[in-house]
């Protein structure tokens, strides 16, 4: 008896020793989309059912005895949940299996039986959930399972079979043996912490001498059980093993989406504002080429000559026709406008970093007169009205900064051509970066 006492505490060191490695093994990513500590992960459970030694693996002579007999069993079990589809479970399992007619020498014996006593069994099993059957609800109602494991149980024989291949009639007395358990079944979430668990276990036994008759295979021996769960922890909160991830996902994707049209309205309605008062300060309404943002003399007379300011100039202008000698310094400057110039992405608003250079462009432009065409350009995403549309305001953005800046506004032509000019294929990546630019001809 002390010997059974030591073993069983054994097991049960085993089965806590295994949950808290496992446990520590798990990476952060398994739980990335629930918080475990949200969840219950102890549970335990009881149940009852029929014992019998028939299996769906017995030949057609149900093994030793072809004539099985139901009889009571019992068990329960403490588990930790690990994952929503795995945890380990501790078993135990007591009853009596039963048996008529020996198969003796390939002949049935009438009047001849077994009855072995389960005096103890304990198993470490690993429960496989298939699938939390939820759609619209993460905590599942329906979990079907698998379940798999090792154990240790003590158990007598006590038989009345004859013939030369039976053990005489007697007691085998107690024996301790290994045994396979292998089962599945389903769980009925009844409520947060309940679950109704139905279940069939083939267990498979690492002796030959179970029911008490030496045969040439190891026995075997089923129980089909119904019982229940019941969920420790925190009240309230609802089982790991319940979580269905499918529903999980199906509600995260439901926010996102209502995220992304707020987003997108939101948006939108920036974009009509901007592109109103856009228009509002890039418009002309004295026609002096100055635009109103800028215009530091509002309302002057028609054909008025102006500065950059688009306030009058107190002398005329003389206009000189002369040859315009645009040097490689000078080019030298453009490029390098060109190739820091930056927009914020799908609007014309210039970046600050594009700032120092394109003064040095407006200086050039004040310095020797030169007049400059800016043609802006984009890839062929999106459609061609947007597309004509942007190009234009980004050639008129980078006018309206140079003349601000004091360049001649009569002397800069903004030109946009969308995706109509492209120096690049539109198929890749880098060819449609290419063909978002903004040229800058001096003239």
């Amino acid at each position: 008896m002390n010997s059974r006492i030591t073993k069983s505490v054994l097991v049960l060191s085993l089965v806590g020793l295994s949950t808290s490695l496992f446990a520590q093994d798990v990476t952060p990513d398994t739980t990335k989309r629930f918080d475990k500590k949200n969840f219950r992960t102890w549970s335990i459970g009881l149940n009852g059912g029929m014992l019998t030694h028939y299996t769906p693996f017995n030949n057609r002579s149900n093994g030793d005895f072809s004539t099985p007999q139901e009889s009571w069993g019992y068990g329960g079990y403490i588990k930790k949940q690990i994952l929503p589809g795995f945890g380990i479970q501790a078993d135990f399992l007591a009853g009596k299996v039963k048996g008529l007619r020996a198969n003796v020498d390939g002949n049935t014996q009438q009047n001849t039986s077994f009855e072995t006593r389960i005096d103890w069994s304990a198993a470490v099993s690993g429960n496989f959930t298939i699938a939390n059957m939820s759609l619209n609800h993460k905590r599942t109602v329906l979990s079907p399972y698998l379940t798999a494991g090792a154990g240790y149980m003590s158990s007598s024989a006590n038989t009345n079979a004859v013939g030369s291949a039976a053990t005489p009639a007697g007691n085998t007395g107690y024996g301790e043996h290994w045994f396979i358990p292998v089962g599945a079944g389903f769980k009925v979430g009844l409520s947060k912490g309940v679950n109704l668990d139905l279940g069939y276990t083939v267990n498979f036994m690492k002796t030959n001498n179970f029911d008490g008759v030496q045969s040439a295979a190891n026995d075997k021996f089923t129980y089909a059980h119904a019982g229940v769960e019941i969920a420790l922890g925190k009240r309230g909160t609802s089982q790991l093993q319940n979580f269905s991830a499918i529903a999980a996902v199906r509600e995260e994707s439901a926010a996102e989406s209502a995220e992304l049209r707020r987003a997108l309205s939101t948006s939108e309605q920036n974009r009509l504002r901007d592109q109103e008062q856009y228009a509002k300060d890039m418009g002309d309404e004295d026609g002096d080429g100055v635009a109103n943002k800028f215009d530091k003399c509002p309302g002057t007379p028609p054909n008025t000559v102006v500065d950059g300011s688009g306030c009058p100039l107190k002398t005329p202008k003389q206009i000189i026709k002369e040859k315009v000698i645009v040097t490689a310094e000078d080019r030298k400057v453009v490029d390098e406008a060109i190739r820091n110039l930056e927009f914020d992405l799908g609007k014309s608003t210039i970046r600050a970093t594009s700032y120092n250079t394109l003064n040095r462009v407006a200086a050039l432009l004040v310095e020797k007169n030169f007049s400059l065409k800016l043609a802006g350009h984009t890839d062929n995403t999106g459609s061609m009205a947007i597309n004509l549309r942007l190009s234009k305001d980004r050639a008129e953005a980078i006018k309206t900064y140079l003349v601000s800046q004091g360049a001649n506004a009569s002397r800069i032509e903004a030109t946009g051509y969308g995706p109509n000019q492209p120096i690049a294929s539109n198929k890749t990546a880098a060819g449609r970066q290419k063909n978002r630019r903004v040229e800058f001809s001096l003239f």
